[in-house]
This record gives C-alpha cells, sequence and structure tokens, in this order.
C-alpha cells in the first residue's frame, strides 16, 4: 500500500489513537504559542482541520465557535470525550481535509496543526483552508518542515522514509506550500529543534 494515501492515514492513526496523547505531549507548548499567535476571539468562527484527539481544545479561550475534523474516527471519538471534559460545545465530523464539507467563507479562523505535513496533497489542503475562510479570515499552522533553501539535509532524506511510513513525512518546505495557497504570511518562528518544527500565521486577502 502507498504511504501516500488518505486510507494509510486513517489506518496508521486509528492505530496510534490510544496512544497519541502521550506521544504528542511534548507538542503543548507549541499548540499554545501558535493559538496565542492566532488570537482568537469570543464569536469567531474556529475550524480545526486534522484535529486529533483535541489536544488544541485545552488552548482555546472562551468564546468561539469550533469545528474540528479529522479524518479518523478513532481520534475524533476520543476529541469528543476530551471536549465533554473541558465543557466545550465542539462540532466534530469526519471529513477529508482535501475536501472540506463547508460552503465558501464559513470560517474566521482554521486551524492547521500537524496536518500540513501529513495529508497526501498539502497545497490542496492550504487551498481547502483558504476556499472556507472569509476575506481577512486567519490560518494558523504548526508543523515540521524541512528548510526553505538549499539541498535538504541528509539526515531528513534518510529519515523520510520511515517517517512516511510510521506517522509523517520530514521533507515538505513551508514557503513553497504558503506560495501555492495565496496565503499572505504575516509571522512565522521556529517553534522547537532548531526551525525543524516551525509556526505560521498568515491571512486570506
Amino acid at each position: 500500500m502507498s504511504i501516500n494515501t488518505n486510507l494509510w492515514n486513517r489506518i496508521r492513526y486509528s492505530c496510534w489513537a490510544p496512544i497519541y496523547d502521550l506521544i504528542a505531549l511534548p507538542t503543548r507548548p507549541m499548540r499554545r504559542r501558535s493559538l496565542t499567535l492566532a488570537n482568537l476571539w469570543p464569536g469567531e468562527r474556529v475550524l480545526f482541520v486534522g484535529a486529533g484527539t483535541g489536544l488544541d481544545l485545552d488552548f482555546i479561550p472562551v468564546g468561539p465557535t469550533v469545528t474540528a475534523t479529522d479524518l479518523t474516527p478513532a481520534m475524533l471519538e476520543r476529541l469528543r470525550r476530551h471536549a465533554r471534559r473541558l465543557g466545550l460545545a465542539v462540532d466534530a465530523r469526519v471529513m477529508d481535509g482535501h475536501a472540506l464539507e463547508f460552503a465558501d467563507g464559513s470560517f474566521d479562523v482554521v486551524i492547521l496543526h500537524y496536518i500540513v505535513a501529513v495529508i497526501p496533497d498539502p497545497v490542496r489542503c492550504l487551498r481547502e483552508a483558504v476556499r472556507v475562510l472569509r476575506p481577512g479570515g486567519r490560518v494558523a499552522i504548526l508543523d515540521k518542515f524541512a528548510p526553505d533553501d538549499g539541498p535538504l539535509p541528509l539526515w531528513l532524506r534518510l529519515l523520510n522514509p520511515l517517517a512516511s511510513l510510521l506517522a509523517t513525512n520530514v521533507n515538505r518546505r513551508l514557503r513553497p506550500l504558503l506560495a501555492a495557497s495565496g496565503l499572505r504570511v504575516v509571522h512565522r518562528e521556529a517553534a522547537a529543534l532548531r526551525g525543524f518544527f516551525q509556526i505560521a500565521l498568515a491571512v486570506k486577502e
């Protein structure tokens, strides 16, 4: 089976779901920082694409209307339970990030945490995020990215076959993906491991 398919993503993340929160524990500070930069306001309509088990829900301020999608039902079931424990109303739906089932301009903010390096077609995912955003809407991205310029580091080229099989691509470059999406970047920063993890905030013109 190809490692670059949604079917494989559903299979492998169904396997990861029971232990995902433990594995992803080190990402909590990065998630908090990204959502702080997103600057969510009461009344805003916020969409989490590839929301997983709902680890980001811990850092949502009071007031926004939250929708969460993920390809993997096992992940979303854990997200729903987590939302109930937090007392949050979340509209959680199984959905493909390549083809979001929402009307144009449905959201004020789209959160893409740890999906751009995982989904088979990241440009298509980003363009879908743009489509469902209102003009002036914001996109917050957090993920693993290779350096924008120069040859790929040897360690990333060696790591990528195994990483792509188990969980995520580690060879994607953020700048060309953003340029292809039509988003305007307003902030970008290294989040961890000397910039291997990055946060970007962009807006729809």
